[in-house]
């Protein structure tokens, strides 16, 4: 959760406009993979300033898009090492493209999403998430090249121009087709066809990207692998008993095409330039460079997980230290810790929370507030004034047509706290539950302020009597560790470590 975020309520029924949109966005997040720059408004990352503009050389609408992707993913993140090692890659592969003409400006972005992607002018964006993920320069290559290849293949304007070809379908089918069934097909197809044309065009920047990467001389496998991490690393996030999103299941409507549609593709891509099937070692040197050592050397000790700014997730417990406030939630309860708020869902999806936070007049009380029509369907006796760790609070308990809401404000500083717990059938026990949790939000001492540091990734070298689950043991994550180190070193199932091998662990 960002520091200094603001969220307002919006007005309408319960069901559908308030812990609703917690249940979704937590869909979305587990189903989260690298996709095009959101459309954000300005929120709390710093501006350029007119020098770093004027250097950028950007134009004013540029400038403007800029500022809005370095709010959503946590402004830039400064590591003058790594940023270098980035550049020269990027120089790498442009000098091997079609468009050596052509000028990048590569930013890293201070955020734990996988994600990347490329303005027309040549600006591209890259999460430190997915640097973390990547194990090898060919693999991060293959993902720069990728949105180069956005670049190169106009794609944007071409999507542009798509966009608006199905905005006219809308308003023909709105404005003149009077028949219910045949504007609703109309609309179906522009849509489906402006859908496909974008899965084209990933697949398209997928195939340039790999031959690009190749003829730069990098493993031209490392698009396959790094692939295959992310379809892994999105597995992890879904639920067990299958409440998530499941982000192999293939979205003929997605703008992206399903990742191991994707992986299929690019395997056929890089056969093409390898002259060898994946996963065999190559017999010369001449197939492509995967620079792993120099490339684990550039990524160890960067920051993994939340940025200090966002706040800690540790298991149930989340603490913000600049805030200066914890909080603990309910036994069987995931947390995930976003820009906007922090989402929580119970196992098996019956309970939900949402903690962000809103700003209050000082002058109206918090039992106004939680009446103020921010939630429709609010029940009157339930609303109570409550404190909770000698800060003034409120709570109220609200029903919608499929879930029912407990409510609680709590003053802090100045700014207002709000929980909104979601549960499929509000009973005194889950009342009970929720209560006990936001009784455990409280001020944090200096002592757990000082102590509450990132977790950083550490570069390890393979003993003699290292296996996968002893080092999967040294990692700071809360649950599955040995399926997070899997992934986060690109292990296949049953894969066995060398010794004298580096490997990535998360540490305190």
């Amino acid at each position: 959760m960002a520091e200094n975020v603001t969220i307002r309520g919006t007005k309408g029924p319960a069901a559908q406009r308030s812990a609703h949109a917690a249940m979704a966005a937590l869909a979305l997040l587990l189903a989260a993979c690298t996709a095009s720059p959101p459309a954000v408004g300005p929120q709390a990352a710093a501006p350029l300033s007119a020098k770093a503009a004027e250097t950028a050389n950007m134009a004013p609408a540029v400038l403007r898009e800029h500022q809005r992707i370095l709010a959503a993913y946590g402004g830039v993140y400064n590591d003058p090492k790594l940023q270098a090692m980035i550049e020269q890659t990027v120089e790498r592969l442009v000098a091997a493209s079609d468009r050596p003409d052509l000028h990048y400006r590569v930013t890293m972005l201070n955020s734990q999403s996988i994600n990347a992607f490329a303005l027309p002018s040549g600006q591209l964006y890259v999460t430190r998430g997915l640097i973390a993920l990547a194990n090898d320069e060919s693999e991060l290559a293959s993902v720069l090249a990728h949105e180069m290849g956005h670049v190169i293949a106009h794609h944007a304007a071409i999507r542009e121009e798509q966009t608006k070809q199905a905005a006219l379908v809308g308003r023909v089918v709105s404005d003149v087709i009077t028949d219910p069934e045949a504007g609703a097909l109309a609309l179906a197809k522009s849509k489906l066809a402006l859908a496909s044309f974008s899965r084209a065009q990933e697949f398209e920047a997928d195939a340039i990207g790999i031959g690009i990467a190749a003829r730069a001389g990098y493993d031209p496998y490392g698009a396959v692998r790094f692939l295959t991490s992310m379809e892994h690393n999105s597995e992890l996030k879904s639920s067990p008993k299958g409440s998530a999103i499941d982000p192999r299941a293939p979205d003929f409507l997605s703008s992206h095409p399903a990742t191991p549609e994707r992986i299929t593709n690019a395997t056929a891509n890089a056969r093409q330039y390898s002259g060898r099937p994946a996963g065999t070692t190559a017999s010369t040197g001449t197939v492509g460079a995967r620079d792993r050592p120099d490339y684990l050397a550039g990524i160890d000790g960067i920051v993994f997980g939340e940025d200090p700014s966002e706040g800690y997730v540790r298991g149930r417990r989340f603490l913000h230290p600049r805030l200066g406030f914890t909080f603990t939630a309910p036994e069987g309860f995931t947390l995930d810790n976003t820009a906007q708020a922090v989402l929580g869902v119970k196992r098996g999806g019956g309970q939900a929370l949402r903690l962000d936070v809103v700003r209050v007049p000082s002058e109206q009380t918090l039992a106004g507030y939680l009446t103020s029509g921010w939630i429709e369907n609010i029940d009157p006796s339930t609303v109570e004034d409550i404190t909770v760790n000698g800060f003034p609070g409120a709570t109220a308990a609200a029903k919608g047509e499929q879930w029912d809401f407990r409510l609680y404000a709590i003053r802090f500083g100045s700014d207002v706290y709000r929980f909104i717990f979601a549960a499929k059938r509000r009973t005194p026990e889950t009342d009970r539950v929720f209560r006990e949790s936001v009784g455990t939000f409280r001020r944090m001492s200096l002592a757990e302020i000082e102590d509450a540091k990132p977790l950083r990734l550490q570069i390890v070298t393979v003993g003699p009597g290292d296996t996968v689950e002893k080092l999967a043991g040294r990692m700071a994550v809360a649950d599955r560790q040995l399926d997070r180190f899997r992934v986060l070193n690109g292990l296949a199932p049953g894969e066995k470590l060398k010794t004298g091998s580096e490997v990535k662990i998360v540490v305190e």
